[in-house]
This record gives C-alpha cells, structure tokens and sequence, in this order.
C-alpha cells in the first residue's frame, strides 16, 4: 500500500511524520500521524501506542498539544494517531454540519445504514487496515497499546475489549463510557447502526467490559469540572461493570479538571508509563 509523505517534523530526537494513504476500508483518502522516537530505526524496532482522537479533531491535535512526544522519546515508544473519519469528496456528512455527527464524528464503528456504511467502517480501519500498513512501512514490533480521548477514549475502549489479543493494554481520557444511554451516542448509533440499540451494544464499553471473558490492564482519567460528566461520559456506568466483572479497570478522578487538552497533557505521562509496563520496554 502506497504511503504519500505530507510532512516531516524533528521532536525529541525522533520524527513526527504525516502520511495519506488510499484505504480500502473507508474507501477514500485517509491522513495519519506517525511519531517515531530516537530509538526506532532498521535495527531496533518499538511498540507503538495507537491513539484515538475525540469529536472533531484530527491526527493532529494529540501530537501538537498533549506533550506526549517528549515521554515516547524517552520511552522508546512509537505513537500512531488517525483521524477521527473518512473525509472527501463524496464522503456523507451531517446535512446540518452538526460537530457530533459525520465528518469528524466517525465514532470508530463500522456503520450499517445509508448512505454512511460505504465510508464509515472506522472500526475496521483502525483495528485491521491501519495496523497492517505501518507495520509494513515502519520498524514497529507487534506490541500494541491503544488510547484515546472522549469519542476516542470510547473507541479505545471498546476496540481492547473486543480485541483483547491485539492489545497489551488500554487507556483514555474521559471517555464516553456509555453511548447507547448518552445523547452523543444515541444520535450516531441511530444513524450509523440503525433504530435497534440491540445493534449498538457491540460498541458500548460498560457493556462490554461487564460481559468480558478476556481482560487486558485497563486506565481511565475523568476530570471532576468536566461540562460533559454526566450527561454524556457516565463513568459511573463502567466502574459498576468493572466492579461487577472484576475487570482490572483502575479508574481516577482527578478534582478540578475539564474536558480539554489541558486535563491530557496533565496526565498523559501516566498513561504512557502504565502503557509501558506492558509494552515489556526497559
């Protein structure tokens, strides 16, 4: 699979590139970042942390804001971080540019209705296309750890529960944590998925880690000041399921913190740690 070079970033020793590439799975262009650190090279390759952005952001938000570059470069870890949809000519879109829904609101599910289910396929791209392709072009070990924030933290989620073998760990910021009961994750399941919420179960993370038969080492950070606590994230909800399935879930709240990048970049140096005790880095 063919890689187009966008651009090419020097940070801490290492490179953070850009790359689009054509993708079978949503059918269309697709852009990602790639920062490698110091370490990577023919001879030596590193694990890679794959982390997944919210509600519309793109590959970029995460690389330029959470000072996460600085700890990989450390670490010896490797960051893959997609975008959040399929985006371009031809690819549906909220006819009301709604920012919770269509371009940028991808929701990491492969949809099932019109016209959405020819482009939407974000949770095969992530799990199967994008892996394949930079471990093909890059020098990666088959480690891998995923990530991510509000929508992404919930795609995070649900991608390591139901693909517990393709994970050695799981974490996330303030994911939503309980879509089909949340208003974000009504609208887009409805659309994506169709009217039966029997059908969106498969990407609800408290379901899924309530009914889990597999467990990987779970982190998940929640800011107490966060305008989207209750309505939206409901933390609530996967702390009972991992209470009840006796998931190795460690949850904290953090008092004061918000839903922004500033509650990331507050934490993001734990979350890399606690990915790379299970990286098996030295």
């Amino acid at each position: 699979m063919k890689l187009t070079q966008i651009s090419k970033t020097k940070a801490f020793g290492g490179w953070h590139y850009q790359y689009s590439h054509q993708a079978n799975t949503t059918q269309c262009t697709m852009r990602f970042a790639i920062y490698l650190p110091p370490q990577a090279d023919e001879k030596c390759k590193v694990p890679v942390v794959y982390w997944l952005s919210g509600l519309t952001c793109t590959d970029e938000n995460f690389m330029q804001k959470s000072g996460a570059l600085k700890m990989a470069a450390e670490l010896g870890v490797a960051i893959v971080a997609p975008d959040t949809s399929p985006r371009g000519e031809g690819v549906p879109d909220d006819e009301n540019a709604d920012y919770d829904f269509g371009l940028g609101a991808g929701f990491y599910v492969n949809a099932t209705q019109p016209p959405w289910q020819k482009n939407y396929q974000m949770y095969d791209y992530v799990l199967t296309e994008l892996p394949a392709l930079v471990e093909q072009h890059f020098p990666l070990t088959d480690k891998r750890a995923i990530a991510g924030h509000s929508m992404g933290g919930h795609g995070a989620l649900v991608l390591a529960l139901r693909n517990p073998e393709k994970f050695v760990s799981v974490s996330a910021f303030s994911p939503i944590c309980n879509p089909v009961n949340a208003p974000w994750g009504k609208k887009a399941f409805s659309n994506y998925l169709g009217e039966n919420s029997e059908d969106w179960l498969q990407y609800d993370a408290s379901y899924l880690m309530r009914n889990a038969k597999q467990a990987i080492p779970a982190l998940v950070h929640q800011g107490s000041d966060d305008n989207f606590l209750a309505e939206q994230l409901m933390p609530a909800a996967l702390v009972n399921a991992a209470e009840s399935s006796c998931y190795p879930l460690h949850f904290a709240q953090e008092d004061g913190y918000d839903h922004s990048y500033y509650f990331i970049a507050s934490f993001i140096e734990q979350h890399l740690s606690f990915h790379k005790q299970h990286l098996q880095l030295p």
